[in-house]
């Protein structure tokens, strides 16, 4: 039946019915081959349910197909307006069910876009809006007609489900992946006409071993064995995950139809790297699983370091706001204090899957450093901190191998030369209990603020940028190409090499590479990484500060000497940072004066 007012009649399971007709001496053999007859019962067993809502409980209940969905992508489901959910196709059958279902939970006016050989079953009629996928000469009034009511539906504020690929997922041979094949541009046709918001939804698993060989030898027998499949997947739970929803400012700048369902299906596979369990932080080579590390050394005492700050010379403190005073000194300076940031860092990289393992997180190049630190009055410790290396000083001192970022990255004179006078950063850190209060951050950064305005021939800001080793593989490969594609430095980044650059060779049914290319901005970056981790972080906000500011990505490395994280070497030229930005931390007068200084050295 392709179109009109379905039958009454009682739906039953059949090879006779199909587009393509089977003789009746093969069709009722192929039925119990297919176990269309069980299917049937199945069927029976259902049959008294009124609503889809009570036909798709009862189905997936007698099925005993659990589906699981993690409350925090339940929460992403839109309550209200149109919303396109876009969805893999890896069953066949059940996964429009389980997909209704669950978001029948959270709205009542859902539709789905399928298979017009369904509207046989009289439940789901009311929920599905029907089109041929056979390719028949009727199929495109029919699908048309198809079309115009799924737009109707959208224009009226509901929610339409679409599986875009048409087809089942299936193997395919050059890359040995079961996907799905090619999404229609007619879901983002219908998408931009509506102008609905887009929730990606993924189905984790795929369809046997004998079903995958059947579609090798030719596309009818896989879709032969759709039946057998379904009931395949009885008694076992099956994972759905939902991804950010997207409102229209986030898919509009696509040019073409075909650039947008790209697009989706990325967002959608994307889904498939999140890890079922929390991502551990990685051991470093040589230190074997389960190895203890070394206890955090003792807390050095406060009236040690009370005596140290007061010790200081006035012109040593750099900003102040209510209890929190922001100080710089040498490391000579303050051996007490230098000893407790130490002992605050590891605290806080260990907290972050990084550290040394060691006591105290101290190098060599402590001693040469300057530290910037905040300081909190009333409980006399110290709130977060800074490394600050002078590297016309330090240069003049000890040469390049007194510079940290030396140890990471491979760089000669020449590239020293075309920034210094610079300050390398690193080592930056805020104590676990202050974390959830950005104030920190921002002292932070008003001290260095401050210390440029009162040198201002440091123009230049560098250093590496952590990126934990808890992120997941493909979210780190996300990070580096959107950061390589977007926030390039051309004339600078050919004379930096990584030691040990990262290598991202996993094969996923997503390209970070592509995808990269295709976000507008870091929110929608950091919206594809909450989809992918199983804690929802986002990109890390050190990272987006340096990008506030104008930063530019040289290189990258892994560091194995501190919990394999991962090192995105940036460079900020405060010519180039945005005034705006600038006067958040500095005085507007100020920044005039730090510009001006810089435009008469220019001339």
């Amino acid at each position: 039946m392709l179109s009109g007012t379905p039958s009454d009649a009682p739906f039953k399971f059949n090879t006779v019915d199909h587009p393509r007709r089977l003789p009746l001496w093969l069709a009722k053999p192929l039925e119990n081959l297919l176990l269309l007859s069980r299917l049937n019962q199945l069927y029976q067993d259902v049959s008294h349910t009124r609503t889809p809502q009570e036909f798709l409980a009862e189905s997936l209940r007698v099925l005993d197909v659990q589906v699981r969905v993690a409350s925090a992508d339940r929460a992403k489901i839109p309550a209200a307006g149109p919303v396109v959910v876009v969805a893999n196709h890896p069953f066949g059958l059940i996964e429009g069910m389980m997909l209704a279902h669950v978001l029948y939970g959270v709205r009542a006016d859902v539709r789905v876009l399928t298979n017009y050989l369904l509207a046989e079953i009289q439940q789901v009629r009311e929920m599905c809006i029907f089109v041929d996928p056979f390719d028949t000469p009727q199929s495109s009034r029919a699908n048309l007609y198809g079309l115009k009511t799924a737009l109707s539906i959208l224009k009226q504020g509901q929610m339409l489900v679409v599986f875009p690929a048409g087809e089942v997922s299936h193997l395919k041979v050059r890359s040995w992946q079961i996907l799905d094949p090619t999404w229609s541009e007619h879901v983002a046709r219908l998408i931009r006409r509506s102008e609905a918001t887009v929730l990606p939804a993924y189905f984790a698993g795929s369809n046997g071993l004998t079903f995958q060989l059947a579609g090798l030898m030719h596309p009818r027998l896989r879709t032969a064995l759709l039946p057998r499949e379904l009931l395949s997947k009885q008694h076992r739970p099956v994972e759905l995950r939902f991804g950010t929803p997207l409102p229209p400012r986030q898919w509009q700048s696509f040019s073409s139809d075909r650039e947008l369902i790209d697009y989706l299906r990325q967002r959608t596979y994307a889904l498939t790297s999140r890890p079922v369990e929390p991502t551990r932080p990685k051991a470093r080579p040589g230190l074997k699983i389960g190895r203890k590390l070394a206890p955090i050394g003792e807390a050095q005492p406060k009236i040690r370091l009370q005596a140290e700050i007061e010790a200081l010379p006035g012109s040593h403190l750099l900003a102040e706001s209510k209890e929190l005073v922001v100080y710089y000194a040498e490391g000579h300076q303050i051996p007490a204090l230098l000893t407790e940031l130490g002992r605050l860092r590891e605290i806080a990289f260990r907290g972050t899957g990084e550290g040394t393992g060691r006591a105290l997180d101290l190098d060599r190049f402590d001693r040469s450093y300057l530290h910037l630190w905040i300081w909190h009055r009333e409980r006399q410790e110290v709130v977060g901190a800074y490394r600050l290396g002078l590297t016309d000083q330090i240069l003049q001192r000890e040469g390049l191998k007194g510079l940290y970022t030396r140890t990471l990255f491979n760089y000669s004179a020449r590239f020293i030369d075309r920034i210094n006078p610079a300050i390398e950063l690193g080592r930056s850190f805020v104590r676990p209990e202050y974390q959830r209060d950005y104030a920190s951050l921002l002292m932070l950064w008003r001290g260095i603020g401050q210390f440029v305005m009162r040198q201002p021939k440091y123009k230049i800001l560098f250093g590496p940028v952590s990126i934990s080793s808890t992120y997941t593989t493909m979210s780190q490969a996300l990070l580096v190409n959107f950061l390589r594609t977007q926030y390039p430095l051309p004339e600078l980044a050919p004379l930096i090499r990584p030691k040990n650059p990262p290598r991202h060779r996993r094969r996923e049914a997503w390209q970070p590479a592509r995808l990269s290319q295709m976000l507008g901005n870091v929110e929608d970056l950091s919206a594809v990484i909450q989809d992918i981790e199983a804690d929802q972080k986002g990109v890390p906000i050190l990272l987006r500060h340096y990008l506030k500011l104008g930063g530019r990505v040289l290189a990258f490395n892994v560091d194995p000497h501190f919990s394999n994280v991962l090192d995105a070497l940036v460079l900020v030229d405060l010519t180039r940072t945005d005034p705006k930005v600038m006067a958040r931390y500095v005085e507007k007068a100020q920044v005039a004066d730090f510009l001006a200084y810089h435009q008469e050295r220019a001339v």
